[in-house]
């Protein structure tokens, strides 16, 4: 979290370190409770990064691609497919049947949006935007992740103005919930 540069270095880096905790459950056998860690551990990752494209990314893509409207449409409601099934996720231990089938969709839906972000919405993006303003957005970014939430909050808003008024007091509780508990801990 917090790698420096412009908003799509930030964002493509998050995307390669949520990648390396998928392929270590995937190494780990069916039940291994480190698989349960890992998972934790992406979903921190996964939610403090989708809170910050809802709070930042989207509304440049709305505000500089002329189908922006739409793309960040989809982007965000890959983001509710994907905290549902964290929520899920959240619920069950590794020994549970439901955890595999569960951490299966999730980095199936994660795979397939990041391919989507990388290989369509950056570039779109990269052409649109000066690199001054990929950088100020990478800016907004990294301390929009310093506060953000590391649960899943399927009902909570995804959009500015209130996702930006909500998402740090969430960030609070959660972060307090992670300390008493030690989830997201090595």
């Amino acid at each position: 979290m917090g790698h420096g540069g412009d908003v799509i270095a930030e964002l493509t880096t998050d995307h390669r370190e949520v990648e390396e905790l998928f392929g270590k459950i995937e190494a780990l056998p069916s039940g291994d409770g480190q698989r349960k860690k890992y998972a934790d551990q992406a979903v921190i990752e996964l939610v403090r990064h989708s809170v910050a494209e809802e709070a930042y990314l989207y509304p440049a893509v709305r505000q500089f691609l002329p189908n922006g409207d739409g793309i960040a449409d989809k982007e965000i409601e890959d983001h509710a497919e994907a905290e549902r099934t964290m929520k899920e996720l959240e619920a069950v231990g590794a020994d549970d049947p439901e955890f595999d089938r569960l951490i299966g969709e999730l980095m199936t839906e994660i795979r397939s949006h990041v391919r989507d972000e990388e290989d369509n919405l950056f570039p779109q993006l990269r052409s649109a935007a000066s690199e001054d303003e990929l950088m100020k957005l990478g800016d907004k970014v990294r301390q929009a992740k310093k506060t953000a939430p590391t649960r899943p909050h399927p009902s909570a808003p995804d959009t500015p103005p209130a996702n930006k008024l909500l998402a740090p007091g969430a960030g609070m509780v959660d972060r307090i919930r992670d300390a008493l508990t030690g989830r997201g801990k090595d």
